[in-house]
């Protein structure tokens, strides 16, 4: 059976490259590509899944049209596409472009998700959002520190003697990466997790710290006063290459031990322990998670968990450094860049960027001049993921019109007046970058759509033809060989050809397996800046790193025996957020929805493993079943996120409209509720 090269395009950190096996039309095995080192393990559950999503029968794969029963029935291409002309006309007649809201998610990446955005330049204006939803604190982070979002290759990670996996869950959310990290004790390599989640990566460390959520700047505050007191920093190399170094001394000698353990909840021993291994054991990485950073003051403590590995000298060297985001394939244009989340300074008078991703629901019910009357969304599903999905739902149902393409009815996808069938990965050619190896990637068509599904390049096609637009090169030409040509324009300046691509990964021209081994740093100094300006400038908050208690912290009360609880949303293996979790063969190997509560949390509120709780608090409430969990930490509470409100209810009802101290991200984390047996 012939197989074929293609890459995993789902908004996950591994981006598989793939061997497709194809007979008779019909995709029939999956496999991990050779040539790609980071994922030559194969494909994860989710990835093994496809074979059922893109042949599920719950697929869409007509145009549906929401019926005043508030049902969805087929209708067909014509009727569709005259639908939407007729509510985009009078807009474009009346100069009122920016009342059509373009929202375009991260649920896939390719070259070709640019051509919605050329799309709606083309119509003449439209309403976008800025900011992200899943990590922009953390690049914003790194890059006020150290100028650029980049980390060694992943295969690197084989030669660290120390591996920190502070707030980060690889085992389940970059499995690949545990194929070194199991190898690190037959290596004589350490491993600590700091989780307040006992999580399969932190049953591996040698270490675990569980510290209360939201309080690891104090954290490494506390361990950086320790390297400072013991004489364990890297003086040399502080000297030569970083800037602020005095005044961030003053800052972290403003964390004692003791103080800090007071504060997290951590033993002072745990806190010396992870500065001895730090001080001593070299190289050594920090890989910090997306989680971590979804906090109101999440920017801010993931510069000050960088600082330890700039204090260490741990920079620049094979098996040392910080694993975060590495971007050397955003080789196109600024897809990744945190500047790219950032709205415009001067308005082009085309995209008005007004809407927060944060703060979607708020900040959509807000416009004014003119306010939004009709969405397009498409590769998201803001209804599921979105904070606050209350005031989501509410700006969604106030609109006059609201298409989606997707390929299955998400909850997004309910709120629709006219969804619109989308492609898998496997009907349509794309190029892809990644932000964990250093690959470029073809995810070439194997397949073709089934049933009327039209890729979304054609959909705008023929959309445009009936507006009388000039799209010219900005979507490639309809058919296989007109993308194949766009792609290959793309490919062109960086000396790349598709067919390089189709016989396997290809790594980005200049790639460096190791970030920064010529020690230059491009910030403003062109050093590492443990003190910025521009962090003070241009996010108005303290120029050095430092612990700001969360906007919703636990009260002196919530210490009680019924107190509130924080609430964790993490990912989980059998989703990529509120994708995977509607096919047969996830549900089958899941769990399902639950709260995960320590026992004693559940003892004192007479909950009993295994029954119906309502978690709640001013924004909403959910229904679910409890799930003991010794390994979680007393005071909180976690829920997976990405369950659809089809299957229970999604945990971001829960969850502020709020945004992180840098970058416009989403402070999911930022949340408490209330726990007690359910009454209905």
């Amino acid at each position: 059976m012939p197989t074929y090269t293609s890459a995993c395009p789902r908004n996950c950190y591994s981006t598989c490259g793939l061997e497709l096996t194809v007979e008779d039309g019909r995709l029939r095995a999956i496999a991990g590509h050779p040539d790609c080192l980071a994922t030559a393990e194969g494909p994860c559950l989710k990835g093994l899944a496809y074979v059922e999503r893109v042949v599920s029968p719950d697929r869409i794969l007509r145009p549906l049209a929401r019926g005043e029963d508030g049902v969805h029935r087929p209708v067909s291409w014509d009727e569709a596409l005259s639908q939407i002309v007729e509510r985009l006309e009078p807009l474009r007649a009346t100069s009122l472009q920016q009342s059509l809201f373009y929202y375009a998610g991260s649920g896939t990446k390719g070259l070709l998700n640019s051509c919605g955005e050329a799309f709606w330049r083309s119509f003449g204006g439209y309403t976008t959002t800025y900011g992200d939803l899943c990590w922009p604190a953390g690049l914003e982070a790194t890059r006020l520190t150290l100028g650029a979002n980049l980390h060694n290759a992943p295969e690197d990670l084989a030669a660290a003697k120390l591996i920190v996996f502070w707030g980060k869950n690889p085992a389940e959310t970059n499995v690949h990466q545990m194929v070194v990290v199991d190898q690190a004790p037959r290596r004589g390599a350490r491993a600590v997790a700091t989780d307040p989640r006992g999580t399969p990566t932190a049953e591996r460390a040698d270490l675990l710290i569980q510290p209360r959520p939201g309080t690891d700047a104090a954290l490494a505050l506390a361990v950086a006063q320790v390297l400072i007191a013991d004489d364990k920093t890297d003086r040399a190399f502080l000297r030569a290459h970083a800037l602020g170094y005095d005044e961030f001394a003053a800052r972290a000698a403003e964390w004692p031990p003791a103080r800090a353990a007071e504060l997290c909840g951590v033993p002072v021993e745990q806190i010396r322990e992870l500065a001895a291994l730090l001080g001593l054991v070299k190289p050594a990485t920090i890989n910090a998670g997306f989680g971590m950073q979804r906090f109101s003051n999440g920017g801010q403590t993931m510069r000050a968990i960088l600082a330890l590995v700039a204090l260490t000298g741990n920079l620049g060297k094979p098996g040392a450094g910080w694993v975060f985001a590495n971007l050397q394939t955003d080789v196109f244009g600024a897809e990744q860049d945190p500047l790219a989340f950032y709205p415009p300074a001067a308005p082009d008078g085309i995209a008005r960027v007004s809407v927060s991703t944060a703060r979607l629901g708020p900040d959509l019910l807000a416009q004014t001049g003119p306010p939004v009357r009709m969405a397009w969304i498409e590769r998201g599903n803001p209804a599921c993921q979105n904070p606050e999905t209350g005031a989501v739902l509410a700006a969604l149902r106030a609109l006059d019109f609201v298409v989606v393409v997707d390929q299955f009815l998400t909850d997004t996808a309910r709120e629709a007046d006219l969804v619109l069938p989308a492609k898998t990965l496997f009907e349509q050619s794309d190029v892809i970058g990644a932000y964990w190896h250093g690959s470029l990637q073809l995810k070439q068509k194997v397949l073709e759509p089934p049933g009327e599904v039209k890729p979304e390049t054609e959909v705008y096609r023929e959309l445009g033809a009936r507006l009388g637009l000039a799209l010219g090169d900005a979507l490639p030409r309809a058919g296989d060989a007109g993308v194949e040509a766009w792609l290959q324009a793309r490919l062109d300046p960086l000396g790349l050809s598709l067919e390089q691509l189709r016989q396997g990964p290809v790594p980005v021209p200049g790639y460096r397996a190791v970030a920064f081994e010529d020690l230059r740093f491009p910030t403003p100094s062109g050093k590492i800046e443990l003190l910025s300006a521009e962090a003070a400038a241009r996010w108005g908050v303290d120029p050095l790193p430092g612990f700001v208690e969360l906007v919703e912290a636990p009260a002196a009360a919530d210490a009680g025996p019924a107190g509130r609880l924080q609430l964790l949303t993490p990912n989980t293996k059998d989703r990529i957020h509120s994708q995977f979790g509607n096919l047969r063969m996830i549900q089958a190997l899941g769990a399902g929805p639950a709260v995960e509560i320590h026992p004693a949390d559940a003892a004192a509120r007479g909950i009993a493993d295994g029954v119906r709780v309502a978690v709640s608090n001013p924004r909403g409430r959910l229904v679910l079943p409890a799930r003991w969990n010794g390994g979680l930490r007393r005071g909180c509470v976690s829920i997976f996120n990405g369950v659809w409100g089809q299957e229970g209810g999604p945990v971001n009802l829960l969850s502020p409209a709020r945004e992180t101290d840098l970058g416009h991200g989403a402070a999911f984390h930022d949340v408490l509720v209330e726990v007690e047996p359910a009454r209905d």
